[in-house]
């Protein structure tokens, strides 16, 4: 749906890209038309195609990757996401201008059915330009060096999608986060910590390197086109500076609470996945994520924190509460 209120020359080269539409004229023109007529054309397009790829691509992938912030409105999205979303709307936008050689009575709903097609075949393309593959599969060689692993293949695979994508993971080259729910959900153990994952990383990588041609093109080659991440100052400099607290203790415990909780979240979904009832999946992902069965924790040695979910794991009305919460947040 459109904003109700476009100034009159946007208003007015939609209207003439309507027209055209419905001649079937559009590709055509778009392919005759001199720069200056092309460039108002192409922006009635991008007016028409960004809410319906904000509402229909955008939004649905924000949801997933739990930004709430990306899904409300353009201005308060994350930097790389709205170049993602940005990216999305001139893939559209340029298969509309190629492909609409047919006369198209309803020309949001025409767009609507090639927002996949566009966006999908505008990434493959990007991938293939850097040498990142367009389709990643896990080879049967690269399957066998990895001893036939399933994780280890999935890992393999993630590695390959994630070197096609330009952005980096903060200040680190991979999602280790995100891996370790995946991982959770793949092999049906408990969330990994980093060392596990990096490990694991580097010996999916070595796998690669066996095949040191095939290694340079499909993982060195688009990995040099990340930016590159923020390097932590070195030690021996950041020893002759007074440390800076930018947030206090409980700021901090509220970062690491979130993690936490995210964590959780793709570790219960996981389970749900397999089939597991939600009391059980909720109780033993919050008992192992949070700590709840850390063997030899002490009472006296817990937060505030600790001991409220302590309580409420052993009352049955606060539990069945956690349970829903959990579930409402996972859509279920």
């Amino acid at each position: 749906m459109l904003p109700s209120t476009l100034p009159p020359n946007e208003q007015a080269d939609v209207a003439v890209l309507r027209r055209l539409a419905r001649d079937g004229l559009l590709a055509s023109s778009a392919s005759s038309a001199p720069p200056g007529r092309l460039a108002r054309l192409r922006g009635a397009v991008y007016t028409v195609a960004w809410p319906l790829v904000f509402a229909r691509i955008t939004k649905p992938l924000e949801q997933q990757r739990r930004h709430p912030d990306c899904t409300r409105r353009l201005e308060s999205m994350r930097p790389d996401c709205l170049d993602r979303f940005h990216d999305d709307v001139e893939a559209v936008v340029e298969h509309a201008l190629r492909r609409a050689t047919d006369p198209i009575e309803n020309l949001e709903g025409w767009l609507a059915t090639r927002l996949t097609p566009a966006t999908v075949d505008a990434h493959r393309r990007r991938r293939g330009e850097i040498g990142a593959l367009q389709r990643p599969r896990l080879p049967a060689w690269l399957a066998d060096a990895l001893g036939g692993d399933r994780w280890l293949g999935d890992l393999a695979v993630q590695v390959l999608v994630w070197a096609g994508v330009p952005s980096t993971a903060g200040a680190e080259l991979w999602p280790l986060d995100g891996w370790a729910a995946r991982r959770a959900e793949v092999t049906g153990e408990p969330v990994a910590g980093r060392e596990t994952l990096d490990r694991e990383v580097r010996t999916v990588l070595a796998a690669m390197r066996t095949r040191p041609k095939w290694h340079a093109e499909h993982v060195e080659r688009p990995l040099g086109h990340k930016q590159a991440p923020v390097a932590p100052m070195p030690a021996d400099n950041a020893a002759e500076l007074p440390a800076l607290d930018l947030a206090g203790p409980q700021e901090a415990e509220d970062t690491r609470l979130t993690g936490l909780a995210e964590q959780a979240l793709h570790a219960i979904e996981a389970r749900l996945n397999r089939g597991e009832a939600p009391l059980a999946a909720v109780t033993a992902v919050v008992r192992l994520v949070f700590g709840a069965d850390e063997p030899g924790r002490r009472p006296d040695h817990g937060s505030p924190h600790d001991d409220w979910l302590a309580a409420a794991l052993a009352d049955e009305t606060r539990l069945a509460e956690i349970v829903a919460t959990a579930l409402a947040i996972l859509g279920r």
